[in-house]
């Protein structure tokens, strides 16, 4: 690039010294420190974090320390965020300081073996970015370029920030080649299983509900479920989900969000001959199954799982949040500074206690609480909660 069309570095409001952020360092073990404030380099976006949200892959890479694909500690930690651009790198032309943003947290190479033939989700060099609990993140060149959409000033930011879960939500719903008026069991209900029975319910299906506790179940039925079945630990819902099918046939497609090896396979047993499972749960490395081969050869079954999601899925689950279609407020059901950021996950992991919680928004910048974020659907804040 000549040096004509580089543009000279602006920046807003982005300090210099020091930030507050939450740092991976292993297994259940956060800290929030202090570290150097970021700065924009070529082609990059500083953002000031208005709201970063908790998600099911935090969640279990808090449990486990580590994650194989996005990141290995100690690291900056969080991957679902919206914002507003704080300081333009050199060569950024799309972006300006004060613009509103939701960045989304990966992007393809768009020249690799996959994104050659649109699998952009399997990349070989697929670009992950973490660091959204803290007060400024950096967003690299290819996110911005690639990944990087502007906020509405209508669209509350931490509404913005649930795309990227959306657009996950939305991959493995239109991954499943449905139609509407599909009978679609989702088994799951949590952030990720209630965002695709939201979807399949917005897309004209009617869709079975499979979840465990009493406020998964009053959130599926507010996101559309036509029947909701709570079960109880070794319940066994197959029936009951097939009970529900014209002559006991079995849904059309079932989707599995628990990543469990007995939802996997559950997930199989209710479904129609003919129709298709989506394994969307990701269980632990070395999970192993058992299948009858007879079942699925005679029934004609489809058999696929869908990871992560693709620029254009992005950009399709983002027009549902703009345009009202998305119910955005009713899965953010808390909100907490960064300081309580480990209370928070200890709260959303002992789901037997604190079920109705989805997501929290955390709060990097707590005096922004009431500027951008409106107050219906919130519940008691993880501190509060906590004796």
């Amino acid at each position: 690039m000549s040096s004509s069309t580089i543009t000279p570095t602006r920046i807003i409001e982005t300090p210099a010294g020091e930030m507050t952020a939450a740092i991976l360092y292993g297994r259940e073990d956060i800290r929030i420190v202090q570290v150097p404030v970021p700065h924009a380099g070529p082609g990059e976006l500083i953002v000031r974090v208005s709201a970063a949200l908790t998600c099911g892959t935090d969640l279990k890479i808090f449990r486990r320390g580590y994650h194989a694909l996005m990141i290995q500690p100690p690291a900056l930690f969080g991957h679902e965020l919206a914002g507003v651009v704080a300081e333009v790198g050199p060569g950024v032309t799309g972006f300006a300081p004060g613009d509103r943003v939701v960045p989304i947290n990966s992007a393809p190479c768009g020249e690799c073996y996959f994104c050659e033939r649109d699998q952009e989700n399997l990349c070989e060099d697929l670009l992950f970015n973490n660091g959204a609990y803290a007060e400024y993140i950096r967003i690299p060149a290819r996110v911005v370029a690639k990944n990087t959409l502007h906020v509405p000033a209508h669209i509350p930011l931490e509404y913005a920030a649930l795309t990227e879960p959306l657009a996950c939500a939305l991959h493995g719903f239109e991954d499943s080649n449905p139609h509407a008026g599909d009978i679609v069991a989702v088994i799951g209900g949590g952030p990720l299983g209630l965002m695709i029975m939201h979807v399949a319910a917005l897309a004209g299906c009617k869709v079975v509900a499979i979840v465990r506790h009493d406020g998964q179940a009053v959130a599926a039925r507010a996101l559309g479920a036509a029947h909701v079945i709570q079960t109880m630990p070794g319940d066994d819902s197959v029936e009951a989900v097939r009970a529900l099918t014209p002559g006991g046939r079995g849904v059309d497609i079932a989707i599995e969000a628990v990543a469990l090896p007995e939802t996997w396979e559950q997930a199989v047993a209710m479904v129609r001959n003919g129709g298709v499972v989506n394994f969307f749960g990701g269980p632990e490395a070395g999970t192993e199954i058992r299948l009858d081969t007879n079942r699925l050869h005679y029934g004609d079954l489809t058999l696929k799982a869908t990871f992560h999601h693709t620029p254009a899925i992005c950009r399709r689950a983002f027009a549902l949040i703009e345009e009202g279609k998305f119910q955005a407020a009713r899965f953010i059901t808390g909100h907490v500074p960064l300081s309580a950021l480990n209370q928070a996950f200890l709260e959303l992991l002992n789901r037997s206690n604190h079920a109705s919680h989805i997501k929290m928004a955390i709060l990097p910048h707590p005096a922004d609480e009431h500027a951008d974020h409106p107050e219906p659907h919130v519940h008691a804040s993880a501190a509060e909660a906590l004796p």
